[in-house]
């Protein structure tokens, strides 16, 4: 009878699932690219790079099984699992000399809630400055990209299967002397079916208004016309606004040695689990570019090392990727360094490298 009603449990929140996503492509699909119509419409496109070498080394299937940091860039609900104090800095060298940072700080705020600041930088190193006039940029000016975003996430327990997260976060993206900022706000739920080891992870990313570019460089002076007694007119150029890009992402994830492959996690006689297994998918979908899946795996061995892979479908660039990370568990504190590599289709390799800590 206990199967029986797990079964049914697991039934209805299935059908939730597919019920969410069939609606968010009802409702979200008229927003996105279809012919590539609306490609390169949305702004702030360094808030679509995923953290952390563990969720990115999974290819991005990540929401659902999300349970460090990182959660607050794929799932703020996942951050409720950090149970002490804890750190996290991670690292992309992205293509062509570009670079990504993300660092992320949690404390524990009573027995269900969990509170953490993060911040995430975009940068483009020196570019040079080419004009019609001078293609090649002889005359040696220079120019950067630098896109930031703080946030603040509070994640915490509804029930004892089911938790919700919400980030805030200032964006400002900039370059040169020009800057547009405002804020987005990310908003994740996740539920522990308790059928055999099923957890279900959705969220919405970058849900904010529009932003303008400003900066000394709209400005304009207009000198009086030769021949004609007049004072200099002030101008300013009236940029184009722009959206940030709208995402939802749905997830489902597995732990293997929960119900499919055995009853339990096997544990060795000094109580270090000897395997764990997730298997996770998630289906994702943009305002600005195609719907994308993806689907991803961990082994992790007597708790010390993990293996990852991962698939992407429906990106132009990304496909399979892969990774590892080491643990160290001590009485007083618990450390993980992770690395992940993503092949593109013409830009070459992405490298990420994290870094974790946390306090017992």
């Amino acid at each position: 009878m206990k199967y029986f009603s797990k079964t049914i449990r697991f039934g209805v929140v299935a059908t939730v699932l597919i019920s969410a996503v069939g609606i968010s492509r009802a409702q979200v699909v008229a927003v996105t690219a279809g012919d590539f119509t609306k490609v390169g419409l949305s702004g702030g496109q360094f808030l679509k790079i995923g953290v952390g070498a563990r969720g990115t080394a999974m290819a991005g299937a990540y929401a659902a099984v999300a349970n460090d940091l990182s959660s607050v860039y794929w799932n703020p609900a996942g951050l409720v699992d950090i149970k002490a104090y804890g750190a996290e800095f991670s690292h992309t060298f992205w293509f062509a000399g570009m670079s990504h940072s993300f660092a992320a700080a949690a404390i524990p705020v009573g027995e269900k809630f969990r509170l953490a600041a993060s911040f995430t930088n975009f940068s483009s190193g020196d570019i040079t400055i080419t004009t019609t006039d001078d293609p090649t940029g002889s005359k040696g000016g220079l120019y950067s990209v630098n896109d930031v975003a703080v946030g603040v996430t509070l994640a915490g327990y509804l029930t004892e299967q089911f938790s919700f997260g919400v980030t805030g976060r200032y964006v400002s993206n900039a370059f040169s002397a020009m800057n547009a900022s405002g804020f987005v706000f990310d908003i994740g739920t996740r539920y522990n079916t308790g059928f055999n080891g099923v957890k279900l992870g959705f969220g919405i990313n970058s849900l904010g208004t529009p932003q303008a570019y400003d900066g000394p460089n709209v400005t304009r002076t207009l000198d009086p016309t030769p021949g004609i007694k007049q004072s200099p007119i002030d101008m300013q150029i009236q940029t184009s606004s722009f959206n940030m890009p709208l995402s939802f992402r749905a997830g489902i994830g597995v732990d293997m040695f929960e119900g499919l492959i055995a009853d339990k996690r096997p544990v060795d006689d000094d109580g270090t689990i000897a395997h764990q297994w997730l298997v996770a998918a998630d289906f994702e979908t943009f305002a600005d570019v195609p719907e994308q899946f993806a689907i991803g795996t961990e082994y992790t061995f007597r708790e010390f090392i993990s293996l990852r892979a991962g698939y992407r479908m429906g990106s132009d660039q990304f496909g399979l990727s892969g990774g590892i990370g080491i643990n160290y568990i001590s009485g007083d504190f618990t450390g993980r360094v992770d690395y992940s590599v993503s092949p593109t289709q013409n830009l070459g390799l992405v490298n990420r490298l994290s870094v974790s800590v946390t306090f017992d």
